[in-house]
């Protein structure tokens, strides 16, 4: 009596696992990526689960809302940004946005001007890896030459 139960149970399983449950990564990847640039498949995937799930859909908006504002420069619009995202009241949303107002300054600019700090932070970066790879044989000389190698190199 339980047996046939259990084989329905399993086949709707094993449909499952054929259509392509998917991961926490792969919808937060879907989220924080263009939209362009998401696979024929990975559309209506996402779709459907927006279309299920009301909260993933206004996290969706802002995440969205957030890029733009990142891709076009356009800062002026953190303010009601972050308290739209308050009101939202989507607790990831609403900690990135209370992050955000610790440095509002440093953020706004960050967003209106085209220079960045990314080349710099790269070059920090990349040192550091070199210093960890180096970690324990080699004293500061060779760190300095292989810094200084590698920068001729890029």
């Amino acid at each position: 009596m339980l047996l046939p139960h259990l084989a329905e149970v399993e086949v709707e399983r094993v449909e499952q696992a054929a259509g392509g449950v998917a991961t926490v990564r792969e919808v937060t990847g879907w989220l924080t990526r263009h939209p362009d640039s998401l696979t024929e498949d990975e559309r209506p995937q996402l779709k459907a689960l927006l279309e299920r799930c009301p909260e993933l859909e206004l996290a969706d908006q802002h995440i969205r809302a957030f890029a733009t504002m990142l891709t076009q420069l356009s800062g002026h619009d953190l303010p009601r940004w972050i308290s739209d995202a308050h009101a939202a009241g989507l607790p990831g949303i609403s900690f990135f946005a209370k992050g955000l107002e610790q440095d509002l300054d440093a953020v706004t600019v960050g967003l209106t001007g085209r220079w960045n700090s990314g080349p710099v932070e790269g070059r920090v970066n990349h040192i550091k890896v070199i210093k960890r790879q180096m970690f324990g044989r080699a004293g500061l000389p060779l760190l300095r030459k292989r810094v200084l190698l590698t920068a001729q190199r890029t």
